[in-house]
């Protein structure tokens, strides 16, 4: 197999696989196993009591880094096939800023340089959560993000109208217990830290009101506190119902405008991927459809009769 052939087939594997494609799968779960190893070690090198197999944790944290690493130079080496529209140079940097490219970074450079951020470590957790799809067209975090994207401005404004209660039970707190505990209010901002923790929990009775006043705006504030954190909470859901609505009336109709076929027994497609059939017969494969479900066509997709391939 050629040198470019090799480079593909590692970038096909090491990308978010499917189903289908048997290495890909097998690397998806060795990854998740190194990053839970990774983690555990994390967790037990903190215990005293396991102080005796301090060097067995070194040992296992050495080698799951070195993973790590591993994975991030193939990343870096192939994105190019990541960023097809840019020149290999260009896509490299793609990929350094990009979103997959930080977290990793991040979770490797504390072994070697900045062992105070170890923390940094738990971000590799993130990545499992790609591997889990809702869908075969649409996985967790781009739910999460469309929701949030969407109703950005609906939060921006309760977390705007959080605040202001904050700052103004503050106030109204410091009016009525600045004579009676003049070292909890000392001044209009003292009062934030009972604030928040009344508006947002259940309070932590470090700072609470003693007059007959200031207990009533306490009651006041506490109830207007559990609808304020509601507001956002029902934002959210509602989004993530209607983006949910949304794919599911548009899956059908996905295929709109292309040109679209269902494999019989003899198609020549059957059992080729996605990019063979396209450097074969010179098209641009776009969605397949199997099983009432509709996916992005992915280069390593094997095609099986049944199979509705929409491409232009």
């Amino acid at each position: 197999m050629e040198k470019k052939n090799w480079k593909r087939r590692i970038f096909d594997i090491i990308q978010i696989g499917n189903q289908e494609d048997l290495p890909s799968r097998a690397f998806d779960i060795f990854l998740v196993t190194v990053i839970l190893l990774n983690i555990l070690t994390l967790l037990l090198e903190t215990f005293e009591e396991l102080a005796a197999w301090q060097g067995l944790f070194t040992v296992a944290e050495a080698i799951t880094v070195g993973v790590f690493c591993v994975e991030y130079l193939l990343r870096i080496w192939t994105a190019e096939y990541l960023y097809p529209g840019v020149s290999r140079g260009k896509a490299v940097v793609k990929f350094l800023c990009s979103y997959d490219g930080v977290i990793d970074l991040l979770t490797i450079l504390p072994f070697f340089f900045l062992s105070g951020f170890v923390v940094f470590r738990m971000l590799r957790v993130v990545r499992i959560f790609h591997l889990f799809r809702i869908n075969t067209q649409y996985d967790s975090f781009n739910v999460i993000r469309s929701v949030l994207y969407e109703k950005r401005n609906q939060l921006a404004s309760s977390v705007f109208i959080v605040l202001i209660l904050v700052l103004a039970s503050s106030l109204f707190l410091y009016s009525a217990e600045h004579e009676a505990q003049p070292e909890a209010f000392q001044n209009a901002l003292s009062g934030i830290w009972w604030s928040v923790s009344t508006l947002l929990t259940v309070g932590y009775g470090d700072i609470y009101p003693v007059t007959a006043l200031g207990r009533a705006m306490a009651i006041v504030i506490t109830f207007l506190g559990v609808g304020m954190v509601a507001i956002p909470t029902g934002i959210i859901s509602a989004g993530f119902v209607e983006q949910y609505s949304k794919l599911q009336q548009s899956a059908p109709e996905l295929t709109g405008g292309l040109t679209a076929i269902t494999l019989g027994v003899d198609s020549a497609w059957i059992g080729k991927t996605v990019r063979q059939i396209e450097e074969e017969y010179k098209l641009d494969i776009v969605l397949v459809r199997r099983k009432g479900k509709v996916s992005a066509a992915k280069q390593n997709y094997a095609l099986r009769e049944g199979d509705e391939v929409a491409y232009l």
